[in-house]
């Protein structure tokens, strides 16, 4: 390494890995710790970089009218290793960016691997890092291991927040039963890596629609510990039982809306439909769409092959749920991200209140940035607030009522709104697209891409 002294950061997931990234291109040298394989987690399965615990998705990867698909472009202007990384390995997933999961953290793990000024340094980090390292990232995402959770807690004198976090199931493709399903995205809309028929759909009829709903209901849950029975759900990634049991229709508007597809099997229109999305690069994989769950497996595998084509499933892996915690960080951080108790330490990712994996990494980006910025001895300004990346990180570090803070994906209500063009308010797509075209405009400004184009 160079004789600059290193930043540590802690937690090789989409944050640390994207601030590792962000840093060493910089040119200040990283020592990146990561504790599995010496010691696991509760939702992790390999020892990658990176890895996706969860959904293969990235969301939304349209850059005009889509806050995520905003961030997406941003990222990439911004040299992003997770966007890279995610766009070499995407798999069709309509207008969505989803990857390969293996093939994606295979990548982050070389990429990084590979990088001179960066020192993976694998074993746990068991408590507050040590005082001489005075640059810090921690990273470690929502499954923060208990003794540095405690030592978080005991310096800041604050109870961390917590949600719990539910995982959908993934099946074998040649499982599916491809005379009752078929493949198409709503409004046959293609996406990166897809062709407008990247989705597997499972059709329901409304007396199968209700049976579902009942079973979901009635299916054998999983029990929470005392400690745990409290935790409130993140809205944006409940359990499908969950979702039921606020109504018969809850799902219809949901995760199994009818909408913009058509069954070649049969001439009716489905009363509610089940998606699938693929996994892997091979096809062999699929996923769920929105079926996160806390039943317990005997009663997936019960319920789950109830759906038309999934009478013969086989599963890769059976959904699950976990405990997440983050900070309360309007409180707790200040605008790039230090611990205003303990300004040699940064957080980023998922602890710090943002929900999403590109939410994560963009943070991780952001705060890779600050601090190699800090180690040279420069100002980094802030994103503008006009950005994605300037809103996101405007939330969590101020913007957000400390009080009620809950975890965020990037959304436009985040942004301050578009300038009116004279009295027409514009409204839709064309305010979605005033929003994208200044927050690219202002970004290209940040990152001194603007004169550069001029000249």
């Amino acid at each position: 390494m160079s004789g600059t002294e290193p930043i540590h950061i802690v937690g090789g997931g989409l944050a640390g890995s994207e601030a590792a990234w962000q840093a060493a291109r910089a040119g200040v040298p990283v020592v990146l710790h990561e504790m599995r394989p010496v010691r696991g987690t509760d939702a992790h399965e390999t020892d990658g970089l990176a890895e996706l615990v969860c959904s293969n998705s990235f969301r939304s990867d349209d850059a005009e009218a889509n806050a995520v698909g905003l961030l997406h472009e941003e990222m990439r202007r911004c040299n992003s290793l997770i966007l890279h990384c995610a766009d070499q390995h995407k798999v069709p997933a309509g207008g969505a960016l989803a990857v390969d999961r293996v093939g994606f953290s295979d990548a982050v793990t070389t990429a990084l691997a590979e990088e001179p000024l960066v020192e993976i340094e694998r074993g746990e980090v068991d408590g507050l890092p040590p005082e001489e390292w005075d640059k810090v990232i921690v990273a470690t995402g929502p499954l923060t291991s208990p003794a540095l959770a405690a030592a978080i807690r005991d310096l800041t004198g604050e109870d961390s927040l917590a949600f719990f976090d539910a995982i959908a199931p993934i099946l074998y493709r040649d499982s599916i039963d491809m005379d009752k399903a078929w493949f198409q995205s709503r409004y046959d809309k293609p996406g990166p890596g897809g062709d407008g028929k990247d989705y597997i759909n499972c059709p329901m009829n409304e007396e199968q629609y209700r049976a579902f709903i009942d079973a979901l209901i009635a299916g054998e849950k999983s029990e929470f510990k005392a400690w745990e029975k409290d935790t409130p759900y993140f809205e944006g990634c409940l359990p499908i039982e969950v979702m039921a049991e606020r109504g018969h229709e809850t799902l219809r508007f949901g995760p199994m809306k009818p909408v913009g597809l058509t069954n070649p099997h049969a001439p009716e229109k489905p009363y509610a439909v089940v998606q699938l999305r693929q996994d892997n690069a091979l096809g062999t994989l699929y996923n769920m769409v929105g079926f996160q769950t806390k039943l317990k497996h005997g009663a997936q595998t019960e319920i789950f092959r109830a759906i038309p084509g999934l009478e013969q499933a086989r599963f890769a892996r059976l959904g699950g749920i976990h405990r997440n915690t983050f900070l309360n960080s309007p409180k707790l951080l200040d605008g790039t991200c230090r611990l205003k108790a303990m300004p040699r330490l940064r957080f980023a990712g998922q602890i710090t209140g943002v929900e999403g994996y590109v939410e994560s990494a963009a943070i991780g980006l952001l705060t890779g940035r600050f601090a190699a910025a800090e180690r040279l001895g420069r100002n980094l300004a802030l994103p503008p607030p006009t950005t994605a990346l300037g809103a996101l990180i405007g939330h969590i570090a101020g913007g957000a009522d400390a009080e009620t803070f809950q975890p965020m994906n990037v959304n436009f209500g985040l942004f301050p709104p578009p300038v009116m063009e004279g009295k027409r308010r514009l409204k839709g797509r064309d305010r979605k697209r005033a929003y994208t075209a200044r927050a690219l405009a202002d970004l290209d400004a940040w990152l001194g891409l603007g004169q550069e184009a001029a000249e």
